[in-house]
């Protein structure tokens, strides 16, 4: 097992057009997409995705992995109790966060201190 790479982090935005100026316009992040509702907009720093959520968490990090489901084994099998199991969470038709078609599947789990983690990966369908 190896998790290396950051994929993802979710912060809460209060205004969500105030939150993409400023990261779009202040710190030239590329603006990928905006859902609204339900408040989501994402920026892409580099290979790593940047969720705003109007109505989401203050934080949660998601590590990317190349295989979902045998990440999620080898860390029940070490201890790691996850919220929820791996799962697709979006169809990307549009090929909006990588090949058109992709399926993005997602596994929820916490630290100690109960902060959000999540294990992703994306798949061909």
């Amino acid at each position: 097992m190896e998790i290396n790479r950051l994929h993802q982090v979710a912060v809460y935005a209060r205004d969500l057009e105030e939150a993409i100026e400023f990261y779009r316009d202040k710190l030239g992040a590329k603006f990928l997409a905006r859902f609204d509702p339900p408040g989501l907009a994402f920026f892409d720093f580099s290979g790593t995705r940047l969720l705003l959520e109007s109505n989401g968490p203050k934080a949660t990090i998601y590590f990317r992995v190349e295989n979902i489901e045998e990440t999620h084994t080898e860390l029940v099998n070490s201890g790691v109790k996850f919220i929820q199991g791996p799962h697709m969470i979006f169809k990307d038709e549009a090929g909006t966060f990588g090949g058109a078609g992709e399926e993005e599947w997602m596994a929820f789990f916490q630290d100690p201190s109960e902060n959000t983690l999540a294990i992703a990966a994306r798949k061909n369908s």
